[in-house]
């Protein structure tokens, strides 16, 4: 697989609720192609879902930033090169960042790029990506904390870079 550019951003976010009228972000965490990295955990008083309350909260350890503060570190993280947002079912995480950042505020190219959508595109069922997909391209998934916003955008570059061949 080739990709149309390598000028791209992994990203996931965790949030208080599947509803974006109701819920917040709570964390992101961003890879850049050449393994960069940058996590936040974010201030928030929104109610969380109770699957969130279960799975989510109790893993949040890190110091808390303002919205305003998250927004400062993701654009100056970014840069200003316009990347395209690489998601694992990324309708959520673009919201949640268009929330946080406003709709002409954010740093990346306005096109996200849903991850889901290229394993579907190539045969591959997008719910067998952690569990099936990332052991057959031999990577040890073990090392990772399943939602936890960096390690859910670590293992998404590990994946698209043995899908697409590239070191």
């Amino acid at each position: 697989m080739k990709p149309f550019s390598d000028n791209i951003v992994f990203y996931d976010t965790e949030f208080t609720s599947l509803n974006p009228y109701e819920g917040e972000i709570l964390s992101i965490g961003l890879v850049k192609l050449n393994g960069e990295e940058l996590y936040l955990e974010l201030e928030c008083d929104a109610k969380p879902s109770d699957w969130v309350k279960e799975n989510i909260i109790p893993t949040l350890k890190g110091p808390r930033v303002s919205r305003e503060e998250a927004g400062r570190q993701v654009t100056k993280f970014v840069g200003d090169s316009r990347p395209y947002m690489v998601a694992f079912v990324n309708s959520f995480d673009a919201i949640y960042t268009y929330k946080l950042m406003g709709i002409d505020g954010h740093p990346f190219n306005w096109i996200p790029i849903d991850f889901a959508s290229i394993l579907f595109a190539r045969d591959i069922d997008p719910e067998s990506y952690l569990n099936k997909l990332a052991k057959d391209l031999g990577i040890d998934t073990s090392k990772y904390n399943v939602h936890n916003a960096l390690d859910d955008a670590r293992v998404l570059r590990e994946v698209y870079l043995k899908l697409t061949g590239k070191p």
